[in-house]
């Protein structure tokens, strides 16, 4: 309840507020909830295991986005596997937000392909069964097949954007290797909550 901390939170929710930045900061003040704007969209992305054990095997309630409704929190379940139902949840999620409508949880249900960390080895799942997720559930391998099925990309457009990622994601990698570390007073910059 240190009001430094507090009045840091107000000033950063009216910043994210101005910018337009969903997630606004949910702070508690003496046992009360404050939502901001009410502009605050939950990803959980569940990918079906804690570390190496199975969410079914974990908990009776398997639906974690169901856990929002004790705090009158909407939600749904989305297949993280399709590229399209993210993006008509996830349309859906910043509409009921942007309408004032208060929070939302989208509980986007994927397929983890390898173990934890590397450490992990992933013994928990048969080989098969990953096989058979890569093969017939694989996200990216499905909006490939779409968009050159519809005649949207050409096998040589897609291996032009695949080259483009991999280039950001090396030059960003790269960046982030010879960058200094942060100033401490940095430490508080973007943070909401």
């Amino acid at each position: 309840k240190d009001p430094t901390n507090i009045e840091r939170l107000e000033v950063n929710a009216r910043e994210a507020d101005e910018r337009g930045v969903i997630g606004v900061p949910t702070f508690m003040i003496d046992d009360e909830i404050f939502w901001g704007q009410d502009r605050v969209e939950f990803v959980i992305e569940n990918n079906q295991y804690a570390m190496g054990t199975s969410v079914a095997r974990s908990t009776k309630s398997t639906s974690l986005y169901g856990r929002g409704e004790a705090y009158g929190i909407k939600g749904e379940e989305v297949d993280g596997m399709s590229v399209l139902a993210v993006k008509e949840a996830g349309e859906r999620a910043v509409a009921h937000c942007r309408a004032g409508k208060g929070p939302y949880i989208l509980e986007v249900k994927t397929y983890r392909y390898r173990g934890h960390s590397m450490s992990d080895p992933a013994k928990y799942r048969t080989r098969e069964e990953v096989q058979k997720m890569r093969e017939e559930r694989d996200p990216i391998e499905q909006i490939r097949a779409m968009l050159l099925t519809g005649s949207h990309a050409s096998e040589d457009d897609l291996k032009k954007i695949d080259k483009e990622i991999k280039d950001i994601v090396n030059e960003s990698a790269e960046f982030a290797k010879t960058s200094p570390e942060p100033a401490l007073d940095e430490l508080w910059t973007d943070i909401y909550a």
